[in-house]
């Protein structure tokens, strides 16, 4: 996927509009943080520090949507198709991070 971002800035591809993606990052901007919350909530209650790191995850899921949903919207309304590739490797990014992080075991609440 980092390969299609580089191309698409490039000026090799570009991203086309996509409804069904505004509408899905949408909802799930609005449903995870929801998620999160009862997810850390439960994780508290049962002593489940899996549970808790589950909503950490769940509530990064949040961010990401609501990025992609800025890139979507971005390239629907303005024709910016480079703002899609761009939130891609932002995208990449902090999934690069987080995966550093939990293979470093930080943020594990064991």
């Amino acid at each position: 996927m980092l390969h299609v971002s580089v191309r698409s800035l490039l000026g090799a591809t570009e991203a086309g509009h996509s409804a069904v993606g505004i509408v899905l990052a949408a909802v799930s901007l609005l449903v995870m943080p929801v998620l999160s919350a009862a997810q850390r909530r439960t994780g508290r209650e049962l002593g489940s520090a899996s549970a808790v790191a589950a909503s950490r995850q769940t509530l990064l899921c949040t961010y990401l949507s609501g990025v992609l949903l800025v890139g979507l919207v971005l390239n629907s309304l303005f024709g910016w198709s480079w703002a899609d590739p761009v939130v891609a490797l932002a995208v990449a990014a902090v999934a690069v991070r987080e995966g550093r992080e939990a293979w470093r075991g930080e943020h594990c609440a064991c």
